[in-house]
């Protein structure tokens, strides 16, 4: 749930001051709402499997995440990086900076929510 209110707020704020001028003739009017809907579903689920269920800790939730999210923006960025006419490198810079801080502020909330609400031996398991 933490992902989805930080990128949502994310993207409200950031598509007119950064991705349209930088990107704005390869983005659509709106958005395809099953595509995104698939993206957080997978996301999610490797966020969970990655990084909130093996950590020991918030703090290491929040590491294992921080990876997780720098490598999944990565393949994303890098590869129109290295593929796309165009694509700038201050939107791959600011976009790997993202993933990585929401996927790791969201990945030590649910750890943290997991901890809370649920036994330990029930987690580990």
């Amino acid at each position: 749930m933490a992902f989805l209110a930080l990128d949502a707020l994310w993207l409200v704020t950031m598509a007119e001051r950064l991705y349209r001028p930088a990107i704005g003739h390869l983005m659509q009017a709106g958005f395809d709402v099953r595509a995104a809907a698939a993206f957080y579903v997978i996301y999610l689920a490797g966020v969970t499997g990655f990084a909130v269920l093996p950590a020991a800790g918030v703090r290491a939730a929040a590491v294992r995440g921080a990876a997780f999210g720098l490598v999944a923006y990565a393949t994303y960025d890098l590869t129109n990086q290295a593929t796309l006419r165009g694509w700038p490198w201050s939107v791959t810079l600011v976009d790997l900076a993202w993933g990585a801080f929401v996927t790791a502020a969201s990945a030590a909330a649910a750890h943290a929510a997991l901890r809370r609400f649920v036994p330990p031996r029930a987690v580990s398991a």
